[in-house]
């Protein structure tokens, strides 16, 4: 069943009203309390149909989405989402650490492809990231076409690449993470 978004002050990022899609019950508690806990409006969905509903319902401003789930899987449920609304930032959150569902993950629309396990910190990090680079490709002009885009790697490599590569995957050649190149340098 979905619950009612709960919670009271926002967290002063740009994503105040999370959906958090998880099967698993403890899974989706512990991520729900987190959230309230730092201010966040929390909604949960336990599989596709109720990811639907309360994504067309209470318009959340940001999905945390597990990739294997009962029914439709949660490259279904992003391509959906986006169809309905590319601007609402989706973050996958899942076990799979194989680059082709990453990869796959990135073509029906997902914004960040983060594994489990996940500390807290990095998580909340992740979400606000997100949020504003989604809103800056999405609400700011776009850059010009010969401008370069420049990104750190987590293992501190610097990369400096052609803006068409914007929303492409590309692996580190020092520490071999597959990165996407951001929207917004």
């Amino acid at each position: 069943m979905l619950d009612e978004f709960s919670g009271g002050e926002t967290a002063g990022a740009i994503a105040h009203r999370i959906l958090v899609v998880e099967d698993d019950e403890k899974q989706r508690e512990a991520l729900k309390e987190l959230l309230l806990e730092r201010g966040y409006l929390v909604q949960t969905a336990k599989d596709g149909g109720q990811a639907r509903s309360g994504f067309a319902m209470y318009k959340p401003d940001f999905v945390i989405l597990d990739l294997i789930m009962p029914g439709e899987s949660g490259f279904e449920i992003c391509e959906w989402m986006k169809q309905q609304n590319e601007s609402i930032p989706v973050m996958v959150l899942t076990e799979i650490t194989l680059d082709d569902a990453r990869n796959l993950a990135t073509r029906v629309g997902a914004d960040a492809y983060v594994t489990k396990p996940v500390s807290p910190a990095v998580l909340l990090g992740q979400i606000q990231e997100i949020a504003q680079l989604v809103w800056d490709r999405t609400h700011l002009a776009q850059p010009k076409e010969d401008r370069r885009v420049r990104f750190n790697c987590r293992c501190g490599k610097r990369f400096k690449v052609s803006n068409k590569h914007r929303g492409r995957t590309l692996t580190c050649p020092d520490c071999a993470e597959p990165l996407v190149v951001p929207y917004h340098d």
